[in-house]
């Protein structure tokens, strides 16, 4: 049975004294405390401690260093929900639009263009909710206007109102026979539709880390994605510098698959340089912890 009680910020701070962490002002630490959970924080010690079991750290470990990370990684993500947010509205438009007109308006509601029928009652049985909770006037006018009208509001309404997850997974759960599912990837530099639906759901997943506030430093991420063997845009040249299979679970090549599909949607973006100031701002950061290769900032994909 869980037995501990609760500690108060003075407590907190004084056990971790007691296992060994460094404060250089006992007062800023108590500050962050109250504005960040014990619990939270700790997400950022847990690689300082030599002892895992008994919560003792290394020697030289700072509380300042602790909070170091926590920047580093609040700032990380705020610069990749805008990244993705860029690549969200691009996919979006590019279903609405191309599947539109490749069936009709409500090509999102027909179950013969998509693989697993289940899957698709998930998403739109996720989308029916969205709706009924929105204020937008859209929506509210279309349905009122059109009561008698059963099916969703057309495409170009109802997809607002969805998430960057389910629209990878419509996107990923249509059939291969379907033009649109082609046309999307090439817009993309994907070539077919072999390799988009692993970079969206991965990024997908991410926006979500993103969105709660989750932490990205040192994560291992989940899922698999598929590289393009020859990609068509500028990608990395050296072959050391491409993510490996076993290196997949870091963060790294999910960034350079978002600054690949940036660039398609925003040629002229900053996402590189963005992340070259954040590394350097933060220099106790390691990059290892990301998966960055040493030389990553020189590749034809970075620059």
């Amino acid at each position: 049975m869980f037995e501990k009680p609760a500690f108060t910020k003075e407590q907190q701070l004084k056990q971790l004294k007691d296992r060994g962490l460094h404060f250089s002002n006992d007062a800023i630490a108590l500050k962050y405390l109250s504005h960040i959970s014990y619990y939270r924080l700790g997400e950022y010690w847990y690689v300082m401690q030599e002892d895992k079991e008994n919560h003792t750290f290394k020697a030289d470990s700072k509380f300042d260093d602790v909070v170091a990370l926590y920047n580093f990684d609040a700032e990380l993500r705020l610069l990749l929900f805008g990244v993705i947010e860029k690549i969200e509205i691009s996919l979006r438009t590019k279903l609405i639009y191309h599947l539109s007109h490749e069936f009709d308006p409500w090509w999102f509601q027909n179950f013969e263009l998509f693989s697993d029928s289940r899957a698709l009652v998930k998403t739109l049985f996720n989308l029916e909710e969205e709706i009924s909770r929105t204020k937008d006037k859209t929506i509210k006018n279309h349905l009122k206007k059109h009561k008698d009208d059963q099916r969703f509001p057309p495409s170009w309404k109802s997809l607002e109102h969805t998430s960057f997850g389910s629209l990878s997974k419509l996107y990923g759960n249509l059939k291969n026979t379907i033009k649109s599912k082609d046309t999307i990837a090439e817009e993309f530099g994907a070539v077919n539709h072999t390799y988009l639906p692993s970079w969206l759901q991965s990024i997908a997943q991410i926006r979500n880390f993103c969105a709660h506030h989750s932490r990205l430093w040192n994560r291992n991420l989940p899922g698999t994605v598929k590289l393009l063997p020859k990609p068509p845009n500028p990608w990395i040249s050296d072959l050391d510098n491409v993510p490996k299979q076993h290196e997949f679970s870091k963060l790294y090549v999910h960034l350079c698959l978002m600054k690949y599909l940036l660039d398609t949607v925003q040629p002229n973006n900053n996402f590189g340089e963005k992340l070259v100031e954040l590394f350097t701002k933060f220099p106790n950061v390691d990059p290892d912890a990301l998966g960055m290769k040493p030389d990553w900032k020189k590749e034809p994909l970075w620059k």
